[in-house]
């Protein structure tokens, strides 16, 4: 039997309006960025909103715990911007919200010795349910705050973490991470999709399991160019040419790789930004502390990458 075509045609409508229920919503422009800033100390939403830089990687502490400072710096005078919120994962700092000052005398299971480099953060073991609920899962924890802020995406660091334990004979502490991570991500993309994850260093583990790499919307890479294991001089060339096979592999997938080298000499400078945007990073050369709002004369972020090369 024929159905009328009224039928069709709400059948069509039906079929729109489930579509627009389902379909997640548009992340933010991840492919359009080709500067970004890193400044995790007495960053200023004001002053960093009069720049061009596409990015900003700032704190938690940096909205003074109010809705507004995000959602203004991501529509700021200087241009639009894409903001990631800084969280730690692999170790816990000593001056964070979360941190209760009984816990030096008497440490929950989840917290491990000192890091021993720097003061305030202490080695944790991330597999813990306890650890993770600080992480996200409640209105009160780290993300779920991040979220409620505004942020368009999380930058992740000590994910290398995983190197620590596993030294000291732990062979599921890599999976363990990649566990953690997605989880928090799937969790966070069910709130908001399009929500950006980027861990820093261990790049090798988009390598070693591939749902990690589909997962991740890029990474951050700490001295490819400048600053290991010395701020202002070259980092080990075949240490260097290891990691960028590595990082190739993230670009080929389509995710956004961005540099962070740490030097202040001039030609050092050029030359890590040429090499990274050669292969299609996106740099940045900084300060080690990570406390100023840093521009590169001849790198400003309103200069495209073809500014950048050289003749």
């Amino acid at each position: 039997m024929q159905r009328p075509a009224s039928w069709l045609v709400t059948l069509v409508i039906l079929m729109a309006i489930s579509a627009c229920q389902t379909r997640p919503a548009p992340g933010p422009g991840w492919n359009t960025i080709d500067s970004f800033l890193y400044q995790l100390q007495r960053a200023d939403p004001d002053r960093i909103g009069k720049t061009a830089f596409d990015l900003a990687v700032v704190t938690l502490s940096t909205t003074g715990n109010s809705p507004d400072v995000i959602p203004a710096l991501k529509n700021s005078p200087g241009g639009p911007k894409i903001v990631l919120c800084y969280m730690s994962i692999g170790q816990s700092e000593n001056y964070r919200w979360y941190w209760q000052p009984e816990w030096e005398q008497n440490p929950p299971a989840w917290l491990d010795v000192p890091d021993g480099i720097w003061a305030g953060d202490h080695w944790v073991r991330y597999w813990d349910p306890n650890w993770q609920r600080i992480i996200y899962g409640t209105a009160e924890s780290y993300l779920d705050q991040i979220l409620a802020l505004g942020f368009d995406g999380i930058y992740l660091d000590r994910v290398d973490a995983y190197w620590y334990y596993q030294e000291q004979g732990r062979e599921s502490a890599a999976q363990e991470m990649v566990d953690f991570i997605l989880d928090f991500t799937e969790y966070a993309r069910k709130k908001h999709p399009g929500f950006g994850v980027f861990p820093q260093n261990a790049e090798e583990l988009g390598i070693r399991f591939p749902d990690f790499l589909q997962a991740m919307t890029g990474i951050g890479v700490e001295d490819l160019y400048y600053g290991y294991p010395r701020d202002h001089e070259p980092s080990p060339a075949e240490w260097t040419a290891e990691r960028e096979v590595i990082l190739d592999q993230w670009v080929s997938a389509g995710k956004l790789v961005l540099t962070i080298d740490y030097t202040a000499k001039p030609e050092q400078i050029t030359d890590a930004y040429t090499r990274s945007h050669a292969r299609g990073y996106v740099p940045y050369v900084t300060d080690r502390s990570l406390g100023r709002l840093r521009i590169n004369p001849g790198f400003e972020p309103d200069k495209s990458s073809d500014d950048w090369a050289l003749p």
